[in-house]
């Protein structure tokens, strides 16, 4: 039996696109383990219609999820999450500068559930930047 969509609330006052909304969301969904490994995910017309968006909304948000290496498309199949623990890993220096950034912000109140949040606005500012450069 498949998962009910999760609800979720988009933010009207926010710059951010719907599907990058969507998007993030998603990404949360799969980091906490709520899509696992593996598992399909709802096809774009059925979260579309169970959100209330439009259909291009959704399919923008699964193609930045597969373009950032979260999903993978298969042609007639599905949108199936990737097991994340098995993608290339950046090294051991780089991990250890990740876990030394996450202790520091739980040391500054964070929970566990803020720092992607906090990472996810960093980079998207980055990227514009980056951008409009």
């Amino acid at each position: 039996m498949a998962k009910e969509t999760p609800t979720f609330s988009f933010c009207d006052q926010s710059d951010l696109p719907l599907w990058v909304q969507l998007r993030d969301r998603m990404e949360f969904l799969i980091n906490s383990g709520f899509y696992e490994p593996g598992e399909k995910l709802p096809t774009v017309r059925k979260y579309a219609a169970d959100l209330h968006i439009a259909y291009n909304t959704v399919s923008k948000a699964y193609m930045g999820l597969e373009r950032d290496g979260y999903v993978t498309t298969v042609r007639g199949s599905g949108v199936f999450v990737n097991d994340l623990d098995s993608l290339p890993r950046e090294g051991d220096r780089v991990d250890a500068l990740v876990e030394e950034f996450v202790k520091s912000c739980l040391k500054e109140g964070m929970t566990y559930d803020d720092v992607p949040k906090l990472v996810s606005k960093h980079v998207r500012r980055m990227k514009r930047s980056h951008e409009e450069k």
